[in-house]
């Protein structure tokens, strides 16, 4: 991995982009897209929403085939007005058009790209390639769009836990500051007790481990002393166990420093026979003496934190905390 490459800290005005590096917009969340952007315009952006979304273009399963999707993000990424993507939804896409990269582009006039599911393996990419500092974060259609508008009140009376994620989004993109302590949205819990610092790396799960047989792989070092971070969906427990043992023989679980669990969704039957997931994370982490940090906000149960890839963090399992210490921009 390269040195880390901090985009600009986006001001008041400056234009972001809502894109579809994955899945489609399906005619029914139309509402919900035009809540996200409406959160977008509350942080001080101006949004161009692109034509793979607004003309809710598709092909299969992803929002045009894979040389369209790569034109889209390609452009987003050379044009000087644009100075922030945000993923509109997950799906199924990323891994078809990551090859089409422009990474030169990336490299030229580095840019906060932001999303989850899906999309956290463009980011890993992104990270891996050019150490660019990607953002783990909600995504408009199905983020912006939905769990804050679900979760959290509006109006005069705003809800207090809504403006604390905002708040948080507002320091991690436009401040060139630690941002400090993410709050906590729901009750975390501590898997292992301990302290560990270290930078930021992770994603959905499965997609962290299939990114691992491309040539755009995070490299072995990048995991040394890291924050692993991850959250799945819809998989049974045993997908879970197997996914993680594939990263404990590559080597990951004996070079992190601390591991983040995000909020699960739809992981496993919930039979009463089945483990819980603490067991089957801390069975197959077996002795090693990890922090484990769990149930934090992210992932596919919304909302999630915005959390930057490579971003120097502290994690205090025992205490329960996340705190930021380096800046996520320049």
């Amino acid at each position: 991995m390269s040195d880390l490459l901090l985009p600009r800290a986006l001001r008041p005005g400056d234009l972001v982009a809502v894109a579809a590096p994955s899945g489609p917009l399906e005619a029914d969340d139309r509402p919900l897209l035009a809540r996200g952007t409406a959160v977008l315009e509350e942080l001080g952006f101006r949004v161009r929403v692109c034509p793979s979304v607004a003309g809710a273009r598709s092909r299969w399963w992803a929002a045009g085939r894979p040389a369209e999707q790569a034109a889209e993000f390609n452009a987003l990424l050379r044009d000087p007005e644009v100075r922030a993507v945000f993923a509109h939804s997950g799906g199924q896409a990323v891994t078809g058009w990551l090859d089409l990269l422009d990474l030169d582009a990336v490299r030229a006039d580095p840019k906060p790209v932001l999303g989850c599911s899906d999309v956290s393996q463009l980011l890993l990419a992104l990270h891996a390639r050019t150490g660019l500092v990607g953002v783990h974060a909600d995504m408009v259609t199905h983020g912006f769009g939905d769990s804050w508008s679900e979760r959290f009140t509006d109006g005069p009376e705003e809800d207090g836990a809504r403006r604390a994620l905002r708040e948080a989004y507002a320091r991690v993109l436009t401040e060139p500051v630690a941002a400090g302590p993410l709050p906590a949205l729901s009750p975390w819990q501590c898997w292992r007790d301990g302290r560990a610092r270290g930078r930021l790396v992770g994603g959905l799960l499965r997609r962290i481990v299939s990114l691992q047989a491309t040539p755009y792989a995070v490299p072995a070092r990048s995991f040394d002393g890291a924050v692993l971070f991850w959250e799945e969906t819809g998989k049974p427990l045993s997908a879970v166990w197997n996914d993680l043992h594939a990263l404990r023989l590559a080597g990951v679980l004996d070079r992190i420093a601390a591991m983040v669990v995000g909020t699960p969704h739809r992981v496993g039957s919930g039979d009463a026979a089945e483990p819980a997931l603490r067991e089957v994370v801390l069975d197959v982490l077996g002795d090693r003496p990890l922090p484990v940090l769990a149930g934090v906000d992210l992932g596919h149960a919304g909302p999630n934190l915005p959390l930057p890839l490579g971003v120097e963090t502290e994690v205090d399992a025992t205490a329960r905390t996340l705190t930021l210490v380096a800046p996520a921009v320049s």
